[in-house]
């Protein structure tokens, strides 16, 4: 008895998974190879990723498209992790380790940085990506410690963001952990003074 043809829709939905997975896996690859080097060949990418260069082309068209969704993604990885700290920690807790994971991205994603500046003068002005999600992260993670009562109150994501700014300036290649880790001690221990509960 010959076999029933697939259904459309199942097809459709067969065809739009195995697309995501390909968009996926020459993100994963491109995310290596450009933190390793900011001028890798495009078609170096999409032979490791295992596509074709149409397919390549049609999740991205340029190399300033595929570096500033990279960004976008691994920035919304790292203001995700916020929600979930939250969920498990008190806020607190919750706002300093999620120092350590934005520390995390910051140092070992640092070749990444020539690869955005590049895309970024090349695509103009109007297309360098924005830090809403951290920013935004960063201020719910600061409103939950506020209410918790465990942080001076009205400190913005703009004085967060001001305090920590040394963490840039730390050598990716040398002793990050520790430098970021003093670092964000003395600024959990200025976010404390003032806060109206007590500290234990």
């Amino acid at each position: 008895m010959p076999e029933k043809p697939e259904k459309p829709e199942k097809r459709d939905a067969v065809l739009r998974s195995d697309a995501q997975r390909n968009r996926e896996r020459i993100l994963d690859v491109a995310l290596a190879e450009l933190t390793r080097c900011a001028d890798v060949p495009l078609s170096a990418i999409a032979k490791k990723a295992g596509v074709g260069q149409g397919t390549f082309y049609r999740n991205f068209p340029n190399r300033e498209a595929l570096v500033l969704e990279i960004y976008r993604h691994e920035m919304q990885l790292v203001a995700d992790c916020a929600t979930e700290l939250l969920a498990t920690r008190e806020p607190d807790r919750a706002l300093r380790e999620w120092m350590d994971r934005l520390a995390l991205f910051a140092m070992t994603k640092a070749g990444l940085a020539d690869a955005i500046r590049q895309a970024t003068r090349a695509a103009g002005a109007t297309a360098k990506p924005e830090h809403t999600p951290v920013t935004d992260a960063s201020d719910r993670l600061l409103r939950a410690a506020e209410k918790a009562g465990t942080i001076r109150p009205g400190v913005t994501a703009d004085d967060f963001f001001l305090a920590i700014s040394g963490l840039f300036t730390i050598d990716p290649h040398g002793d990050w952990q520790a430098r970021s880790a003093r670092l964000f001690d003395l600024v959990m221990d200025g976010l404390r003074t003032g806060a109206p509960a007590p500290q234990s």
